[in-house]
């Protein structure tokens, strides 16, 4: 293992202007004219002398279209799909779908707002916003910088959490599964969900030492690919299930009261907590604008940024919703009023048991992933302020050349490795103790709606374009971002409130299934 100098990866040097003029010392080649189109110019001055570096001196970056398509539906299709029958049997036939779309073409409408954001000023010249945090200080500043830093980091922690939980559900899954089967039923199957969260904790360890964002591209890839596979599963069962009732099952309000469910017999008030705890849930299941930024930093140019980013997301928006509404409906048309909070775990466990084996361990691997997209984000501020507050220890800076067979030159880094152990430990143990699923999911996706996917962006773009005050288009956003924070607001009393429910239940490390 060989020790090497003092020096933290480009993401996390904020001198990027000092490396950007050692560079040039050191290659020794002027800039010389060059005729090039006023975008190419504008985003990247530094070509003439180096095709290695981008306009902020840093390494190029090599992301696209589909690779930002990959991240965004890794980050969107995540376990939050498998609640949307659910979600959709608490509103009915009519509110279910309709706030569904609704959410899309909000997540879409503001993305788009977002993205601008990545360079400050102009999205084609303007500096560029590596995080969420930075556009915000950038644009906003003040106290806000903080809250978003609250919010976002906050919920990235949260998400670490659900996944965790959701992951271990599957793992059960597969394993009451094959219990059920060898049994021919007579084994009821129960079993703790700590020993799956521990293996899942521990395959985040390893794979949280991959060092930046932009080095999971295949792992993004992959878990998109997973998450395909585990909702067409999901369909294909809820299609089979309603060809085998004869009928679609549900009503155009939702569940009854006086429906019996595991958790009791539903009341009036427990169907409006339910109500809006499935807004939270459907929230959760589109939320990604936290991370939107740091996608986008991954993202070549030209063509702008922003312009690769709308495209990306309109697609991977138009492609979720397809999936979410078929999966969410047909799960509703399943099931009725007993549609699980787990998509997946309504089928039974016989037939076909390995079909359902499959899907559960597709959204295991998605998960892995899932949980890398998120946490880079959160890893990567972390060592940032590290790095600025103590730049002259060797523990937080220095890194070392570790050769591993088949792989190659592993850069080592002694508190990276401490300090990402330490989290993927703290959020399974977290995880441990708080399992419920649907109301994780239902917080966490009212905890990051509002702030994150709607006010930052409306903010920030009203700044960026100048929108003035009390004008039509200035009334109109704010009014939107007035309907979303109410929207998050119900959501949020709706999911505390099952958690308080479940609280009463509640054991804390003796969770079984």
């Amino acid at each position: 293992m060989l020790a090497r100098s003092r020096t933290l990866p480009p993401r996390i040097n904020h001198g990027a202007i000092d490396e950007r003029h050692d560079i040039r010392h050191y290659m020794q080649v002027e800039v010389q004219p060059k005729a090039q189109s006023r975008e190419a110019e504008a985003i990247n001055p530094l070509a003439n002398y180096s095709k290695c570096l981008d306009d902020d001196g840093r390494l190029k970056r090599t992301g696209t279209f589909w690779t930002a398509t990959s991240h965004i539906i890794t980050a969107v299709i995540g376990s939050g799909v498998l609640s949307l029958a659910w979600s959709i049997a608490q509103l009915g036939w009519v509110a279910g779908p309709a706030v569904m779309l609704l959410f899309a073409l909000v997540i879409l409408y503001t993305s788009g707002l977002l993205s601008q954001c990545y360079r400050f000023g102009d999205p084609v010249t303007g500096q560029r916003n590596y995080t969420y945090m930075d556009a915000v200080k950038a644009y906003s500043g003040g106290r806000k910088v903080a809250t978003c830093g609250a919010i976002q980091y906050l919920n990235l922690f949260g998400t670490a959490i659900g996944y965790t939980i959701a992951a271990s559900v599957s793992m059960m899954a597969i394993k009451r599964s094959n219990c059920f089967h060898k049994s021919g039923g007579k084994d009821p199957c129960h079993m703790s969900s700590n020993s799956y969260m521990i293996t899942f904790g521990i395959i985040e360890i390893i794979f949280s030492q991959i060092p930046d964002f932009d080095q999971v591209w295949w792992l993004s890839i992959v878990a998109a690919i997973m998450s395909f596979a585990y909702s067409s599963v999901g369909l294909a069962l809820g299609i089979a299930k309603v060809s085998e009732n004869g009928s679609f099952k549900g009503s155009m309000m939702g569940i009854s009261i006086g429906t019996m469910t595991k958790a009791g017999t539903v009341t009036a008030t427990q169907k409006l907590w339910r109500s809006l705890q499935a807004l939270g849930a459907i929230a959760f299941a589109y939320s990604y604008s936290i991370i939107l930024l740091d996608i986008q930093n991954t993202v070549k140019s030209p063509p702008a940024e922003h312009k690769t980013m709308k495209k990306a997301t309109l697609l991977s928006i138009i492609v979720t919703t397809v999936f979410y509404l078929l999966c969410g409906c047909m799960g509703y048309a399943a099931f009725g009023d007993n549609a699980p909070g787990n998509l997946l775990t309504g089928f039974g466990f016989y037939n076909p048991y390995w079909l359902l084996d499959i899907a559960n361990l597709a959204i295991v691997i998605h998960l892995v992933g899932a949980y890398q997209v998120y946490c880079q984000p959160l890893f990567a501020f972390a060592e940032k302020k590290s790095a600025q507050k103590w730049s002259k220890s060797d523990f937080v800076t220095a890194e070392y050349d570790l050769p591993i067979p088949c792989y190659g030159v592993y850069r080592l880094n002694f508190f990276r490795l401490v300090w990402r152990t330490m989290f993927v430990v703290v959020t399974t143990i977290i995880a441990m103790l708080m399992p419920f699923f649907n109301d994780v999911v239902g917080i966490l996706g009212a905890l990051g709606f509002w702030p994150l996917t709607v006010y930052f962006p409306v903010e920030m773009y009203i700044s960026q374009k100048k929108i003035r005050r009390w004008t039509s288009r200035w009334l109109a956003l704010q009014f939107l971002s007035l309907a979303c924070f109410s929207v998050s607001l119900a959501a949020a009393v709706g999911s505390v409130a099952g958690v308080v429910l479940d609280l009463k239940t509640y054991k804390p490390f003796k969770t079984s299934y």
